[in-house]
C-alpha cells in the first residue's frame, strides 16, 4: 500500500516561500516611513530627520535577514531577488538620498547656503552630490543583478566573502549613522557641509567602485562553535540598545574605511613587488 502523500509538508514548504518576502516588504515599508518623516522634518521639528535615519537602520537589520533567512531554508527565487532589488532602491536609494539633501543642505539657515567669494549655493550642490549618490545605489544593485561571480579589482579571495563596491545598505548606513549621531539636528555650518558633501560623494563612489569590502556571509550558526559569535552578537546588540548613536557611527564608518584599507594594502604591495622565491624553490631551480 502506497504511502500517503504529506500534503501539509507540501503546504509548510510553499509558507517557507512567503517568509523572506516579509522582510522584504518590512524594508520597503521602512523606506516609506523614512521618506514620509523626510518630508515632515523642518527647521523646528527636526527630530524627524532621527526618525528617518532610525528606520533606514532598521531596514538594514531586515535586509539582512531576507537574504539569510532565504539561504538557510533554501527558499531563494527570482521572484524573491527582484522584489529584494526594488525595495533597496527605495529604502537605501531614495530615502537616505532625500536625508543627505534635508539633514545637511535644505535646512541649513539661508545665509549660510552660500560659500566664499563665488557664493556657491550649496543646497544646488547637495542636491547633485544626492542624486548621484542615488544614481550610484541604484547602478550598485544592477551590477549585483547581472553579475554572477564578481572579481574584485584587487586580489584576495573575492567569492562570497567580499562584496564588489560597498553594497547600497551600508552605504546608506552611513548616511543615516551620521544623521543618528547628530540626533537629527540639522548642519548650520557652510564648512560642515561641504564636509558633508565630500562624504555623500564618497559614498556614493564606493558603491560603483570595484573595491572588495567585507560580506558576513561566511559567518554559519550551524557551525559546531557558534558560541563566540552569538557572543559577540550579542555585546554588539547592547552596545547599540544603550548607545546607538556613537557605535552606530563608529561601526558605519570603520566598515567603510575597511574598503579603503584593503584597496591601500593591495597598492602597497603590488608596489613592493613580488615575494622573493623560497629556500625550496631557489634549491630546486639551482
Amino acid at each position: 500500500m502506497d504511502a500517503p502523500i504529506p500534503r501539509p509538508n507540501r503546504r509548510l514548504r510553499k509558507g517557507m516561500y512567503i517568509l523572506p518576502s516579509l522582510f522584504t516588504t518590512a524594508n520597503m515599508a521602512l523606506g516609506y516611513y523614512a521618506i514620509l518623516e523626510v518630508m515632515h522634518a523642518s527647521a523646528i521639528d527636526f527630530w524627524h530627520l532621527d526618525n528617518a535615519a532610525k528606520a533606514i537602520g532598521f531596514a538594514v537589520l531586515f535586509d539582512g535577514l531576507d537574504g539569510r533567512i532565504a539561504r538557510m531554508t533554501g527558499t531563494s527565487s527570482d521572484f524573491g531577488r527582484e522584489l529584494d532589488s526594488l525595495a533597496d532602491a527605495i529604502t537605501f536609494g531614495v530615502a537616505p538620498a532625500m536625508l543627505a539633501w534635508m539633514w545637511g543642505f535644505h535646512l541649513m539657515p539661508p545665509v549660510m547656503l552660500t560659500f566664499g567669494h563665488a557664493h556657491t549655493n550649496l543646497a544646488q550642490l547637495g542636491a547633485i552630490a544626492s542624486f548621484l549618490f542615488l544614481i550610484a545605489g541604484a547602478s550598485r544593485l544592477a551590477r549585483f543583478n547581472i553579475t554572477t561571480n564578481p572579481q574584485p579589482s584587487n586580489p584576495g579571495r573575492p567569492g562570497k566573502k567580499y562584496f564588489v563596491g560597498m553594497p547600497i545598505p551600508a552605504g546608506a548606513g552611513v548616511i543615516a549613522a551620521v544623521v543618528h549621531f547628530e540626533g537629527g539636528d540639522p548642519i548650520v555650518s557652510s564648512y560642515t557641509a561641504i564636509a558633508w558633501l565630500a562624504m555623500v560623494a564618497t559614498v556614493g563612489y564606493l558603491m560603483v567602485s570595484t573595491w572588495r569590502f567585507y560580506s558576513f556571509k561566511d559567518i554559519d550558526f550551524r557551525s559546531r562553535h557558534p558560541f563566540r559569535v552569538i557572543v559577540f552578537l550579542a555585546l554588539l546588540f547592547a552596545a547599540i540598545w544603550f548607545f546607538s548613536r556613537p557605535v552606530l557611527f563608529v561601526v558605519a564608518l570603520v566598515y567603510m574605511v575597511s574598503g579603503v584599507f584593503w584597496r591601500l594594502q593591495w597598492i602597497f604591495r603590488r608596489r613592493s613587488g613580488p615575494p622573493p622565491p623560497s629556500y625550496k624553490e631557489a634549491s630546486q631551480t639551482s
